[in-house]
C-alpha cells in the first residue's frame, strides 16, 4: 500500500484526522466575543466593577465614616444648644451677654488678686509677717465659704411665695446652683446656712435643708454682686420663670447690707487629710 505521494505506506502509520477548527470564543458579558475590541466606556466599567478593596482602603473608609458621623453629631448638638436662645428677646440676649462679661471680669479680678498676693509675699521685707497676714485673711475667707463665720455685704434677697405647695427641693437647689454660678459668696435660706455639702430633700409638706425643715415663703439671703445675681435668676428659662410656671411668686430685691449670720459648726473630715508635709 502506498500513500498519495507514491511512497510505500508504513504498516504502523495511521491516518491523522482532519484538522479540527478551534471552538468559538465564549461571548463576554456584553455579548461580544473575545476577539472583539472593547470600547473606552466598557474598559472603564470593567476596571471599576467588581470593586477590588484592600484592607487599608477599608480602614480609611471606616475612619472617614466615623469622622463624618462625629461632625454631624456635633453640628446637631450645637443647633440644639442654640435653639434655646432663638426665641429670646433682644434685651434678654443682651442681659445674658452682660452676665457672661461680668463672670469673665470676676475671674480676671480674682487672677489679679492672686498675682498681687504673690508679689507682696515675694517683695515684702518681712516675709514671715506678710505670710501670717495673708494666712489670716485666707482663713476669714474660707470661714465665710464654710459657714463658720458670719458675713455682711452687698447682695440680694429672693423671696418665693408658694401658696399652692408646688415648689419642690430640686427647684430650690437649682436656684442655689444658679446663684453660686453667678458669684454668690454666702447664702442663707430661712435661717439655714448653705455650704458646699448642703443637700435638699422633699418632705411631706415642705422642704428640708440639711435635715432642717423649712416652710414657705422661702427667703434667700445672698451676698455677692447684685448686678450679677439678679440677672442670673431672670434669664429666659431660668429660676424665676421655672418657679412662676409652678404658680409661685418670686420677688428679688437688691441691697448693700445683706447679713448672713446663720453658722455651721466646723466638721472634721472622716477620711481626707492634708497632703502637705
Amino acid at each position: 500500500m502506498s500513500d498519495h505521494d507514491g511512497l510505500p505506506a508504513h504498516p504502523l502509520r495511521k491516518e491523522l484526522p482532519a484538522e479540527v477548527p478551534p471552538p468559538p470564543s465564549p461571548p463576554d458579558e456584553d455579548g461580544r466575543g473575545a476577539g472583539t475590541p472593547l470600547t473606552g466606556r466598557q474598559r472603564l466599567a470593567a476596571g471599576l466593577w467588581p470593586p477590588r478593596v484592600t484592607r487599608a482602603q477599608l480602614i480609611v473608609a471606616l475612619l472617614l465614616f466615623g469622622l463624618g458621623f462625629g461632625l454631624a453629631v456635633q453640628v446637631a448638638s450645637n443647633s440644639d444648644s442654640g435653639s434655646a436662645l432663638r426665641g429670646a428677646r433682644q434685651e434678654d440676649l443682651v442681659r445674658i451677654l452682660d452676665e457672661l462679661d461680668d463672670r469673665t471680669q470676676r475671674l480676671e479680678d480674682e487672677k489679679q488678686g492672686l498675682e498681687k498676693q504673690r508679689d507682696e509675699l515675694a517683695n515684702s521685707s518681712d516675709q514671715a509677717e506678710e505670710a501670717r497676714r495673708q494666712t489670716l485673711e485666707k482663713e476669714r475667707q474660707l470661714g465665710v465659704l464654710a459657714g463658720t463665720v458670719a458675713a455682711k455685704g452687698p447682695g440680694i434677697t429672693m423671696t418665693i411665695e408658694d401658696t399652692k405647695g408646688m415648689v419642690e427641693a430640686d427647684m430650690l437647689l437649682d436656684a442655689i446652683q444658679e446663684l453660686r454660678a453667678a458669684g454668690a459668696e454666702a447664702i442663707q435660706v430661712n435661717g439655714v446656712r448653705v455650704v458646699a455639702g448642703t443637700y435638699l430633700a422633699d418632705t411631706d409638706t415642705s422642704v428640708a435643708v440639711d435635715g432642717n425643715k423649712i416652710t414657705p415663703p422661702y427667703r434667700f439671703q445672698v451676698i455677692g454682686e447684685p448686678r450679677d445675681l439678679e440677672p442670673a435668676l431672670n434669664i429666659p428659662g431660668g429660676v424665676v420663670q421655672t418657679l412662676e410656671k409652678e404658680q409661685a411668686t418670686v420677688t428679688v430685691e437688691r441691697s448693700t447690707g445683706i447679713v448672713v449670720d446663720a453658722l455651721r459648726a466646723a466638721k472634721r473630715p472622716d477620711y481626707a487629710r492634708s497632703s502637705s508635709r
